[in-house]
């Protein structure tokens, strides 16, 4: 009898926990080795002088947030939003997982402190915010997002969130390629505010409590290297748009959909050095990157940094998962538990009450 029991609770546990999983959108999976596409433009000409599968379908994972940064920088341009105007944390907000800062319903914050949110800490709680306060929800957002997208010619882009997580059950993955990608980020290498957040590595948030720190390894490790970010999640891989800045040449590196982080960042080096070294200097003075004079006083160093690697072959494959999808299995795993235990301890209390119910009526005969 115990044998049967024990059977019948193993059985309820494992399908409730394949229930669980399967809630997720089924997703194909991007990421490949050594990536899934690439990308270098001359960011002053446009010309494109590196593609490789530029064209592919990719998931953009969080560098999708370049968009919500262009798109709330031009409202600002246009008069429609301050710097300083105060967002208050929608319960929404507070309830997004991944990359955060825990933002708190009871809380407010100025635009301009989530947007280094959003780009130093790749807070999916701040993209929320952002996207409830400028447009009123996140799906109205989502509709400035693609209406802009088609506007800069970004014709296989489509998107279907303000963070760039995984779909959940019944919605639809964000999609674009590495040559949609550089055209974003072209337009925003083209405006001179767009560097205070994308080139800051190290910034303290909620008045020192927390501190952001980039997951944009290169902006240490890349000599000119001054701005964008990076996006992951399992299935799309590891993703970089980068820009960097030398002898008064300006260059754009997407490479998109690595299964390694190792291997994603040295193959932006060693596409942004190959094409560096084939442009002559122009007539513009070089400009070293205002990183360091951007980071707080209060700044920490990024000792977890990787040190540059010049060449994308013999690289250990050990990824370092950063961004959106560092826990999300275990959840749905431990969700899938919880469900489980619930379900045995309802048909054995049950089980108990019927037993019960037997005894009573055999005293009563």
């Amino acid at each position: 009898m115990r044998t049967k029991h024990f059977l019948l609770t193993f059985l309820i546990f494992t399908l409730t926990v394949q229930i669980t999983l399967a809630a997720r959108a089924p997703l194909q999976t991007i990421a490949t080795e050594p990536y899934a596409s690439a990308i270098v433009l001359d960011a002053d000409t446009g010309k494109t002088l590196f593609a490789k599968n530029a064209d592919d379908t990719v998931y953009p994972a969080s560098t999708l947030k370049l968009m919500v940064l262009l798109i709330i920088l031009e409202q600002i341009e246009q008069g429609k939003l301050q710097l300083d105007d105060m967002v208050q944390v929608t319960e929404e907000a507070y309830k997004m997982g991944g990359s955060q800062v825990y933002l708190d319903p009871k809380e407010q914050f100025s635009i301009e402190d989530l947007l280094y949110a959003l780009m130093i800490q790749s807070a999916n709680d701040a993209a929320v915010a952002l996207a409830s306060h400028v447009a009123g929800s996140k799906e109205t957002f989502v509709v400035l997002m693609n209406k802009k997208a088609k506007e800069l010619g970004m014709k296989n882009t489509q998107f279907h969130s303000v963070h760039g997580l995984p779909p959940s059950k019944g919605q639809k993955v964000d999609v674009t390629t590495a040559r949609d990608f550089g055209i974003l980020s072209r337009n925003l290498s083209s405006r001179p505010e767009v560097f205070k957040y994308i080139s800051t590595r190290v910034r303290d948030f909620r008045g020192g409590e927390f501190i952001m720190r980039t997951h944009n390894h290169l902006l240490k490790n890349f000599d000119g290297c001054d701005g964008f970010k990076t996006g992951y999640f399992a299935k799309a891989g590891f993703s970089i748009a980068a820009t960097a800045k030398r002898n008064g040449v300006r260059l754009i590196a997407i490479v998109m959909g690595s299964k390694n982080r190792k291997i994603r960042d040295a193959t932006a080096t060693e596409l942004l050095n190959t094409h560096f070294s084939k442009i002559p200097a122009r007539a513009e003075a070089p400009i070293k990157s205002n990183t360091t004079q951007i980071i707080e006083k209060n700044s920490i160093d990024l000792s977890e940094s990787t040190p540059i690697m010049p060449a994308v072959t013999n690289i250990e494959v050990n990824p370092v998962l950063e961004e959106e999808d560092k826990s999300s299995g275990w959840i749905y795993f431990f969700i899938g538990v919880g469900v489980g235990f619930l379900l045995y301890a309802v048909l054995n209390f049950l089980r108990t009450k019927r037993r019960n119910k037997s005894r009573w009526r055999s005293k009563t005969l």
